[in-house]
Formats: structure tokens, C-alpha cells, sequence
């Protein structure tokens, strides 16, 4: 249900993939920011949580392509004319 209503929402899984590849490099230039501006172990913890994200994007890019691929499959209908 919830892939269904992000593909009616104009999201792909591309957009998810590229959310998770910009979440990738979000994490390492926060924590190289905040490893300049405070104490390393808030920037690894900042840094932590951002990189979290990934597998999320990740997962819904898959669920995405899925759900794009059986759209686009034709429906095989077994026993019919």
C-alpha cells in the first residue's frame, strides 16, 4: 500500500536509490563537519544516524522497481478465450 501510493506519487525507485546513495554521502560530510566542530563522539553518533537512512532508501528502491515491474509485466490470464 505504501509503494503504491509513493508510485501515484511520482516517486521511483531511481529517486529512492539516488536518496540512498545522497544519504551515503550525507553521513560522511556531516560527520566530517561535526567531527571539526564538536566531539567525536556526537559526530559519530551524528554521522551513525544519517547513514541509517540508506537501507531504508534502499529497501523502498526495491519495493519500487517490484511494483514498477509488475505494472509494466503484461497480465497472464491461464485458461481465458
Amino acid at each position: 500500500m505504501i509503494v503504491k501510493k509513493l508510485h501515484e506519487a511520482g516517486v521511483s525507485s531511481e529517486h529512492a536509490y539516488l536518496a540512498a546513495f545522497g544519504s551515503i554521502g550525507l553521513s560522511l560530510a556531516s560527520w566530517l563537519t561535526s567531527r571539526r566542530n564538536e566531539d567525536l563522539e556526537r559526530a559519530d553518533r551524528w554521522g551513525i544516524f544519517v547513514g541509517e537512512w540508506a537501507p531504508t532508501f534502499f529497501a523502498l528502491g526495491l519495493a519500487l522497481a517490484n511494483y514498477e515491474q509488475e505494472e509494466e509485466a503484461p497480465v497472464d490470464l491461464i485458461g481465458v478465450g
